[in-house]
C-alpha cells in the first residue's frame, strides 16, 4: 500500500486502538507499545504521530466527542420546538453507544485526567461549555436568561451524574427511565420558573427549593 495519504489512516487506527486498550484495561494504565501493537504499527511510529500517550488519549476523546456531537445533531434534526430539542440533547447523552465499555472507560478516565492535565481540562471545558450553551439556547425560548442558565446547570449535572451511575451499574433504571428523571426535572423547573415570572411577588415562591 502506498505511503502517500497514510497518515490520517494510521492516526485513526491509533485512536481506535487507544479507545480499545483503555476499554480492555478499564483505565489509562496502558502503554504506547500496547496501543501501537493493537493498531498494527511500531511504537516509534505511534510516537511520531502523537508524541505521547497523553496526546493519543486526548485525540481519542476528541474522536468520542465528535461522534457524540454527530448523534446530537441527528437527534436535533428530528426535533420541533425548544422543548423537543432539549429532549433530543438528553436522548443523545444517554444513547446506547455512549455506554460501550471502551467509551465508558474513556470518559471516566478523562474526568480523572482533567484534574491534573491542562489539555484534558481545556477539552473538558469545551465539552461542558457546548452542552451548557446548547441547553441555554433552547431554555431561553421557554424562560428568562437567569432561569435558563440555572436550569441548564441542573440538567448538565443530572446528565453527568446519571451517566456515571449507569456506567458503574449503580442505577437499576433503564435508559428511558433515566431520561425520564431529567425530563421530570425540566418540567418541574420550567413550571416553577413560569409561575415566578407570572407572579413575581407571590410569597409562596420563597418556599420553593432551588
Amino acid at each position: 500500500m502506498p505511503k502517500i495519504g497514510m497518515e490520517p489512516i494510521r492516526r485513526n487506527a491509533l485512536i481506535e486502538a487507544t479507545i480499545d486498550e483503555i476499554g480492555k484495561a478499564g483505565s489509562l494504565n496502558v502503554t504506547v507499545a500496547q496501543i501501537a501493537r493493537r493498531a498494527g504499527m511500531s511504537t516509534a511510529l505511534a510516537h511520531h504521530y502523537f508524541g505521547s500517550k497523553d496526546q493519543m488519549f486526548l485525540a481519542a476523546m476528541r474522536h468520542i466527542m465528535t461522534a457524540f456531537g454527530a448523534r446530537t445533531r441527528a437527534e436535533l434534526a428530528a426535533a420541533r420546538g425548544p422543548r423537543e430539542r432539549l429532549n433530543a440533547i438528553i436522548a443523545a447523552s444517554f444513547d446506547e453507544r455512549e455506554f460501550r465499555p471502551e467509551v465508558v472507560s474513556s470518559w471516566l478516565s478523562f474526568y480523572v485526567q482533567a484534574q491534573n492535565n491542562p489539555g484534558a481540562r481545556r477539552l473538558l471545558n469545551v465539552y461542558t461549555g457546548r452542552l451548557h450553551s446548547n441547553l441555554v439556547f433552547n431554555l431561553r425560548q421557554l424562560t428568562n436568561i437567569a432561569n435558563a442558565h440555572a436550569i441548564a446547570n441542573g440538567v448538565a449535572a443530572l446528565i453527568d451524574g446519571l451517566y456515571i451511575r449507569q456506567a458503574l451499574h449503580n442505577n437499576r433504571m433503564d435508559r428511558f427511565q433515566t431520561m425520564g428523571l431529567v425530563w421530570d426535572y425540566l418540567d418541574l423547573k420550567l413550571g416553577q420558573a413560569g409561575r415566578m415570572m407570572k407572579d413575581p411577588l407571590d410569597p409562596s415562591r420563597l418556599a420553593t427549593s432551588p
